[in-house]
């Protein structure tokens, strides 16, 4: 049989690593393709926010690659929400099928319910800055174009 898997532990896994898929690689193994796909997308953002801040807003290639690894982290804070409040009977049927009755993951409580609203807090914050910043970039590419069609 294999470890025990904690929900709590996942919960924040996700909360502080989900950008790289620290919770698929704890709760599938390192060979999870989900867990690898979060991985370049959270780099290629990185990338973008160091654009950024050598190139400043003018940069051609910053507003296609900072919603890359929003939506990375968006998406390690959705999985946060989902393993807190996966009940526990649900969670042991899932990650820990062979357990004994009652010997499964221990009661998650409150380190798991901490971890999901950390996870909203963290994962509405960057899902509306990555959505708020493409639409701004967007528009603004709108505007030059016009004011170039009208010179």
């Amino acid at each position: 049989m294999s470890a025990v898997k904690s929900k709590t532990l996942a919960t924040w896994l996700a909360v502080v690593g989900g950008g790289f898929g620290l919770h698929r690689f704890y709760l599938h193994g390192l060979r999870d393709v989900w867990g690898w796909v979060h991985v370049p997308l959270t780099l290629l953002g990185m990338a973008g926010v160091q654009r950024m801040a050598a190139f400043g807003l003018d940069d051609s290639a910053a507003p296609w690659l900072l919603p890359l690894g929003g939506l990375s982290i968006t998406a390690g804070m959705l999985a946060a929400i989902l393993c807190g409040l996966t009940s526990d009977e649900r969670w042991d049927a899932r990650h820990n099928p062979g357990a004994p009755a009652g010997q499964g993951s221990p009661a998650a409580g409150w380190g798991a319910v901490l971890g999901v609203v950390a996870a909203l807090l963290l994962g509405a914050t960057m899902l509306l800055s990555s959505i708020t910043f493409t639409l701004q970039r967007y528009f603004e590419s709108q505007v030059e174009a016009a004011h170039q069609i009208s010179r």
